[in-house]
């Protein structure tokens, strides 16, 4: 099981992540692309809100596909193309990760995605022991 922690001379977290997280040393580890909001039929949706959904399902499909659940996420790596976006982002991520699900993550703006329309990507790293 991955341990999730704060350390007491660290700040709290701004956010639903945390600190650090030990993998044990037996884990099965999974890298997953950067992910986008385009489902299953290549449609990108449309919004901030609706694209970080859609990419976080895809997330999870990943995770499923390998015998993984959320609770295995390790690291995530956010990439929003505005500042603006990250309530929306927060709310978007709450709805389907949940707050009760907490990994370390990064989140980054910049200026542009592979594609104009896309307005975010999330890049993560599970583990599973």
């Amino acid at each position: 099981m991955n341990i999730s922690s704060n350390p007491a001379m660290v700040h709290k977290p701004l956010g639903k992540y945390c600190h650090t997280t030990l993998v044990p040393a037996n884990a099965q580890w999974l890298v997953l692309s950067g992910q986008v909001g385009i489902d299953k039929k290549g449609n990108l949706a449309n919004g901030i809100r609706k694209q970080t959904e859609q990419t976080l399902r895809n997330i999870l499909s990943c995770l499923r596909d390998q015998g993984m659940r959320k609770s295995d996420l390790v690291k995530t790596t956010v990439y929003l193309t505005d500042s603006r976006f990250i309530e929306d982002y927060r709310l978007a991520r709450a709805r389907v990760i949940g707050d009760e699900t907490i990994f370390t993550s990064t989140l980054v703006i910049v200026d542009g995605l592979a594609s104009p329309d896309i307005l975010v990507e999330i890049e993560a790293w599970a583990a599973k022991s």
